[in-house]
């Protein structure tokens, strides 16, 4: 089994009296992430046997093994849940998981390089790569569509980009 490991989702706290959970999913299908049980805590000491109740708003009620009372749930509320990432579908090869995507290098088309990914945001309709640029304080969010994006090497560790005009 791989050591590299992968965040599902969170525990957001407790939801009623009787040890359920509420769920906060960052798999593709936030409802899927029961098929990833069992999760572990971030530094891999513990691991829960997870049941999804049913969707609430922010996410879902669930109840993890072993977690039993409200003070159960509500003494795990920020914990992470990670998963090995070998337990992760595979997926076709014009998509990409964001974790695949932090700390990759961008360089534009010319070779030279624009930055590097800290984190990937969705704004509701696409993508956004959040860099960090050599130089600057501030981060540049460069859309993440085929045109703007026109390759990426997981493999090589770089991403190409062809930013739109007055970017950087």
């Amino acid at each position: 089994m791989s050591e590299e490991r992968v965040c599902v989702g969170a525990i957001a706290g407790a939801f009623g009296v009787k040890g359920e959970v509420r769920i906060k999913s960052f798999t593709s299908d936030p409802a899927a992430i029961g098929d990833y049980s069992p999760l572990e805590s971030e530094d891999g000491g513990r691991s829960w046997d997870i049941s999804v109740e049913r969707p609430i708003k922010n996410g879902f009620a669930a109840r993890l093994s072993g977690v039993l009372t409200k003070e159960d749930a509500d003494a795990l509320k920020g914990v992470q849940l990670w998963v090995p990432r070998d337990r992760l579908p595979d997926l076709p090869d014009d998509e990409f998981y964001h974790a695949d995507l932090i700390g990759l290098v961008v360089l534009d088309t010319g070779g030279a390089e624009l930055g590097h990914v800290t984190a990937v945001q969705n704004n509701g309709a696409d993508d956004l790569l959040e860099l960090r640029v050599p130089g600057q304080s501030a981060t540049v969010l460069l859309p993440f569509t085929r045109a703007c994006v026109p390759t990426v090497d997981i493999d090589a560790g770089r991403i190409v980009a062809d930013p739109p005009e007055g970017l950087f």
